[in-house]
């Protein structure tokens, strides 16, 4: 497995010698809204609009101070290009503000964030929003290709040759490919990626009652913070055009048990496959946003801040063991800053699928994993499932892809508030075979 392991990290050793802090002052999330079977009420930039509202007006500072604005954005509809920008003068940041969206499936929350951090840190900017917002329930349907074909060919030719052509007509062409089940699918290794958490299933031997076991734990956990109002500083109620109200994820199964998942299929490997629908992140709609600052805006605005960004790491693998990712990205932190497991207080590892979650935490308990593949001497150890997910995560309240990093650098910064914790990070793996990471320390 160790050559297919060979990483590309780009975490850079210049955060040892960081011009400036970069400091998390606040943010919010819109509630995580389940797909079902139709276009939801919401935009992505509809998600944005209404997650940042309450969050700039309860700001002592005005919309425009802003330099600019990044957004994590992966199905991007058509009416929309560079949601950022829409999202911006949506909230009257004013026509002088940049804003502009970034892309890297899964990871592109985090990855808004982060390049917020390296330009603060860098003193290039001194406030930034950073957000993610993805309606994947919006993810567009196409024509197949013998489809387009067929209708480009209709443009062609004579008044005869166009009549012969649409002869050749057949029902099949009004058939839709859904484009969701297309980006799910990595094109090099020819796997969706639940069969890449099948394939860590098989490798670290995860069970199905393993998988359905972390699951429930998940749905659990998060019912327990939405019934504690452990979210309530976190997550802004949405409202539709015609009305509805959505205050919290609405994908959370508290009568979730192993007995009920065990009775689901195979969804990617059947009959054998030990990743369902009940054991895998939910198809969903949402928005997240934070603000970030430099100890000049700080003092310039007398602001408060909730944290401190330390350092951060992409990395890249294998496409068929993407899910293998956070090992790799976090790792590369701990050991730029000479910590383990008893050093991180709390970890978000987003729940693309339990398996997946499962297989990370065995490599890390494995000696051969981590001699041959993250170059230690021994192995890391177990890490604590209480300091994991602890108010739950995709598997319960959705995963929103363009979103998710940001929310997981959220909710680790307000957990380790509520909690009295120090250190976290937050991290996720990304279809494509990559992932990113990120180290913060309370204030």
């Amino acid at each position: 497995m160790s050559e297919t392991l060979k990483q590309n990290g780009n975490g850079s050793n210049a955060t040892q010698n960081q011009a400036q802090p970069v400091y998390i002052i606040d943010g919010a999330r819109t509630p995580f809204i389940k797909a079902r079977g139709q276009p939801g009420p919401f935009t992505p930039v509809d998600l944005a609009v209404q997650c940042g509202r309450p969050l700039l007006l309860r700001q002592p500072f005005q919309p425009n101070d802003f330099d600019q604005v990044i957004l994590g954005c992966v199905n991007v509809i058509s009416k929309e290009m560079n949601p950022a920008r829409i999202a911006a003068l949506r909230l009257g940041m004013g026509t002088g503000m940049p804003a502009f969206t970034v892309q890297i499936n899964c990871g592109s929350g985090m990855q808004s964030i982060d390049t917020a951090y390296k330009h603060i840190r860098s003193g290039e900017s001194n406030l930034i929003l950073a957000g993610g917002a993805e309606a994947l329930s919006h993810a567009p349907l196409f024509f197949r290709q013998e489809a387009v074909a067929w209708f480009a060919s209709l443009s062609r030719g004579s008044w005869i040759d166009k009549i012969k052509k649409m002869s050749r007509f057949t029902p099949k062409y009004f058939k839709p490919e859904i484009s969701l089940k297309h980006g799910l699918t990595d094109p090099v290794v020819d796997l969706n990626m639940g069969q890449t958490a099948e394939k860590l299933a098989y490798l670290f031997d995860i069970t199905r009652k393993q998988a359905d076991q972390y699951a429930v734990s998940s749905h659990l956990r998060l019912h327990r913070a939405q019934q504690d109002n452990f979210l309530a500083d976190e997550v802004e109620p949405l409202f539709s055009r015609c009305g509805q109200l959505y205050e919290k994820d609405d994908g959370v199964r508290p009568d979730s048990s192993i007995e009920k998942l065990a009775k689901l299929s195979p969804a990617f490997e059947p009959p054998y496959g030990k990743v369902t629908p009940g054991n895998s992140s939910q198809i969903t709609d949402g928005a997240s946003w934070v603000i970030l600052a430099s100890e000049e805006a700080v003092k310039q605005y007398k602001l408060e801040p909730k944290a401190a960004i330390i350092d951060s790491e992409w990395s890249a693998l294998d496409p068929s063991i993407m899910g293998l990712g956070p090992v790799l990205s976090s790792t590369a932190i701990m050991k730029r800053h000479h910590l383990n497991f008893d050093h991180i207080d709390l970890w978000e590892i987003n729940e693309a699928f339990a398996a997946q979650v499962l297989a990370c935490l065995k490599a890390w308990n494995d000696p051969d994993f981590c001699k041959d593949v993250l170059g230690l001497e021994q192995s890391m150890g177990e890490l604590d499932h209480d300091r994991l997910n602890v108010d739950g995560g995709a598997i319960s309240m959705g995963h929103p892809v363009g979103t998710s990093g940001n929310r997981i650098v959220l909710h680790l910064m307000n957990a380790m508030h509520r909690l009295g914790k120090k250190q976290g990070i937050a991290t996720e793996c990304i279809g494509g075979g990559q992932a990113g990471a990120m180290l913060i320390e309370r204030v």
